[in-house]
């Protein structure tokens, strides 16, 4: 309501790196069950409003809608009345719950979850394999609330000890709160919100081996990648969508481009981009590290440098990072690209863009550049 999400100024310290203003956040658990009791209530009092005992009861009640007049013709000019028809008012309208439902089948984590039991009861490390389509939706996200009864959130298991290798195109929410110990393996592609609320899993996604596609010119993972991530790891060997990164707090990701709102509202964790950014990068980012590689010198064109500072890797401690995350988005994916930037990193190196909040800077461990360290926090 407040309308300075990305300024870090939260009055009641949602989503702020600082901690006078976070102090002010007082959300717990409770509170989202009593705000749903209080729901629920709210419709127990609507319904006895209208004699009925359950929502059964009121279910085809065309009888009981009317259109609600907002007083303009601007705003009235559809007629619903054809949605309101009643039958004889002699003849009841009710809503046979006796008629089959339509069958929705389980999610691939139940299988997952049946065929990893020695993992899941022994903690035996596994490795296993099947086929998908993007009706797959939300694969891993069970799992791993298995793995944190088993094992615990911050369990000391290796970060592969149950590997699932998947071919084909997975559906939405692909590793949706993975947490370690599980790792995912795609030969193909993914849809949107791939590792939403990353909790520390690793996540790779690279082409099939005969796509004739290369890879780091097309999209290989969808829209709004790793959306509230706190930990973990992605490796894509192809562009990402729109709103890449967006709020991530703490996950390290690779990718080879990607479209507009790149890293919004950013609070942690470091984003790689080997290739092309979309308009807005950054925009609200209070937190974080990225580096995009630049070969053309256009990225700062399509970066929001409101709050962000841009500087070339002038410090040992980031190049660090940074080639350590390239090399292992090789080892992860194969990725072509990585291999080339590796391959002439002395030269590649200057072709990367740092891009750091500014009021970050004065609580860096080591300083951006000479250039980039003079230039004060807002």
């Amino acid at each position: 309501m407040v309308r300075q999400c990305q300024s870090n100024t939260c009055p009641v310290g949602v989503c702020v790196q600082d901690e006078r203003l976070r102090a002010k956040f007082t959300g717990t658990a409770d509170k989202v069950v009593n705000l749903i009791t209080f729901y629920a209530q709210e419709v127990r009092e609507i319904l006895a409003s209208i004699g009925a005992r359950s929502m059964d009861e009121i279910i085809g009640r065309a009888d009981l809608l009317s259109q609600v007049s907002r007083g303009s013709a601007h705003l009235d000019d559809l007629d619903l009345n054809p949605l309101l028809i009643s039958v004889d008012a002699m003849q009841k309208i009710t809503y046979d719950r006796s008629k089959p439902r339509n069958h929705v089948p389980d999610t691939l984590d139940a299988e997952i979850i049946k065929d990893g039991h020695r993992f899941f009861e022994d903690g035996e490390k596994m490795q296993l394999s099947y086929a998908v389509r993007n009706t797959s939706r939300t694969i891993g996200t069970r799992s791993s609330s298995h793995i944190v009864k088993k094992f615990g959130m911050r369990n000391s298991l290796q970060p592969d000890h149950l590997t699932v290798k998947l071919t084909g195109s997975c559906g939405q929410s692909l590793g949706a709160f993975a947490v370690n110990g599980l790792k995912i393996e795609v030969m193909g592609d993914a849809n949107d919100y791939v590792g939403k609320g990353l909790s520390g899993g690793t996540i790779t996604v690279r082409p099939a081996m005969e796509s004739p596609l290369k890879a780091e010119d097309n999209t290989i993972i969808g829209n709004t990648v790793l959306y509230g991530a706190t930990d973990g790891y992605l490796f894509a060997a192809g562009r990402a969508g729109e709103r890449f990164g967006v709020r991530n707090s703490g996950a390290s990701v690779v990718v080879e481009g990607c479209g507009s709102n790149g890293c919004e509202y950013m609070t942690g964790g470091v984003a790689v981009v080997l290739g092309r950014i979309g308009a807005n990068f950054g925009a609200g980012m209070t937190g974080g590290m990225a580096y995009v590689y630049d070969p053309t010198g256009v990225a700062e064109d399509f970066i929001n440098l409101e709050s962000l500072v841009t500087c070339g890797i002038g410090h040992a401690h980031w190049e660090a990072q940074l080639k350590g995350l390239i090399q292992r988005h090789l080892q992860e994916t194969g990725s072509r690209k990585a291999e080339r930037i590796l391959a002439n990193w002395e030269t590649e190196r200057a072709n990367f863009l740092q891009v750091c909040p500014r009021e970050m800077l004065i609580h860096l461990p080591h300083p951006l550049s000479d250039e980039a360290a003079k230039v004060p926090a807002e």
